[in-house]
């Protein structure tokens, strides 16, 4: 009788224990997100934010920062998804939107980063922490450090944006030594029948030319763009904006008949093969993956070194 009533305990105490087990799976499985969190000081506040996220939803032109942080991204905002330069990384990535509240909410994201001119932004607070950047608050560089603030990674983006700089100001002399300290570079982007000149912080490289370099703008373009950030002009009167360098950044789904046409290759630039096209959607961003690739992108193209 005492055999049957220990074996009828043990059989008690075993279902006992696998009835926990499964809840505990159950409840692991129900949410999958670390509990570990630590405190962002956002512009708005202080913001709660996981100390490790494995699941970013970006609405923005972050994607890059994140990428080269190694933080995963789960839903990207559609000019990033673009991105050639980011296409093995987010390959399968669900392209959202700050209005796809339904598709963002079943991406399960245990973290938002995006714009502060969004709507919706009190409706993303409600799924996932959010934190929201005013463009053109921090530097570019700084940029990077608040990103890495946010998803716990401050030390590594600090020492990228270090070496980056080191990298940027060597190339930049090296460049200088070849082509003269006073040598001017004009940075353009084709769009319909127009072309936008763009100052020193405004994506396409500039940054790293103007700012890190120290290479000169034309400066034509410094009156009109440097304090806007970029200035349209007609393609007629493109060539006196033009200094001894020219960067395009070329959008080959708009109007590229200009590139057959006399009046653009008989620009000195072009005529002198002081003209570098880039790809548009690969140059628009300052992040720091674009800002490696356009690193690269100068010095191949103004010292031909790979």
């Amino acid at each position: 009788m005492k055999k049957i009533l220990l074996l009828i305990l043990l059989c008690l105490l075993l279902l006992v224990a696998a009835c926990s087990n499964k809840e505990t799976s159950s409840k692991d499985g129900a949410d999958n997100h670390s509990d570990e969190t630590i405190t962002y000081e956002s512009e708005t506040g202080p913001v709660e934010v996981p100390a490790n996220p494995e699941r970013v939803v970006v609405l923005s032109s972050y994607a890059g920062d994140l990428i080269k942080l190694g933080v995963n991204i789960v839903g990207v905002d559609s000019w990033s998804a673009m991105n050639p330069n980011f296409e093995d990384t987010l390959e399968g990535v669900d392209v959202v939107s700050n209005e796809d509240l339904e598709k963002i909410i079943e991406l399960d994201p245990d973290l938002i980063i995006g714009l502060n001119n969004i709507e919706n932004a009190d409706k993303l607070e409600e799924i996932a922490p959010t934190v929201l950047f005013t463009y053109g608050k921090n530097d570019y560089l700084e940029q990077l450090i608040e990103i890495g603030k946010v998803v716990n990674k401050e030390e590594e983006a600090t020492e990228w944006v270090e070496d980056f700089k080191t990298r940027a100001k060597e190339l930049g002399e090296e460049i200088k030594a070849k082509i003269g300290e006073d040598t001017t570079v004009t940075v353009i982007e084709n769009y319909e029948k127009q072309f936008y000149l763009f100052g020193d912080n405004w994506g396409r490289g500039t940054e790293i030319l103007y700012q890190e370099m120290g290479l000169k703008m034309p400066e034509k373009v410094s009156e009109v763009a440097l304090e806007p950030g970029y200035f349209a002009i007609s393609q007629e009167v493109l060539a006196d904006y033009v200094g001894d360098y020219v960067i395009l950044s070329l959008t080959t789904d708009q109007d590229t008949a200009f590139l057959e046409e006399d009046w653009y290759n008989e620009i000195d630039a072009v005529k002198n093969g002081q003209l570098f096209e880039a790809n548009a959607k690969a140059f628009y961003f300052n992040d720091a993956l674009s800002l490696d690739y356009q690193l690269e992108f100068f010095q191949e193209k103004f010292l031909g070194k790979n």
